[in-house]
């Protein structure tokens, strides 16, 4: 989801949930200690330099359990944040902690914001050497005629 994105559903919702990808839910207590922006300047593997800005918001539980950010308080932090730090209107990616930091995408389900899997991928795969994958596809379903196929005993071969 865009920053832009986020901001419309912030206006119109009631009550901050964050569903992760298991279902669960970051603690209602939860705290945002930063909202920002990531730049990452880098070359493939295919020699290409590519550049990749998102906004970050990043979550922190702690012992305050009766914090509760609202999202009038969220919209407040983001508007700072754009005239702060001239932020233009990208991706937005949560960082999370679990086992370490996680990095997760965000949507919104209509009721809860989700914070969605991210995955790696290869953005130069013609140059890389990575075979494509083949189709695997059955000479019946060619659609050719059944005569004209080589079967054995046919006297084709």
């Amino acid at each position: 989801m865009k920053l832009s994105e986020i901001k419309n559903k912030l206006a119109t919702t009631e009550a901050l949930n964050f569903r992760l990808p298991n279902g669960t839910y970051v603690p209602e207590y939860f705290h945002i200690t930063e909202v920002g922006i990531i730049t990452k300047d880098f070359i493939d593997c295919g020699g290409t330099m590519r550049q990749e800005k998102v906004v970050n918001f990043q979550f922190w539980e702690a012992n305050d359990i009766d914090h509760r950010l609202k999202p009038q308080k969220l919209l407040n932090i983001i508007d700072l944040s754009e005239k702060m730090l001239a932020m233009g209107d990208f991706e937005v990616e949560v960082e999370y902690q679990s086992d370490t930091i996680g990095k997760y995408g965000l949507d919104f389900n209509g009721k809860d914001f989700v914070l969605t899997q991210k995955e790696t991928a290869c953005l130069a795969e013609d140059q890389c050497g990575i075979p494509l994958e083949k189709r695997k596809i059955k000479l019946a379903d060619l659609g050719t005629p059944a005569a004209s196929l080589c079967t054995p005993g046919a006297g084709c071969c």
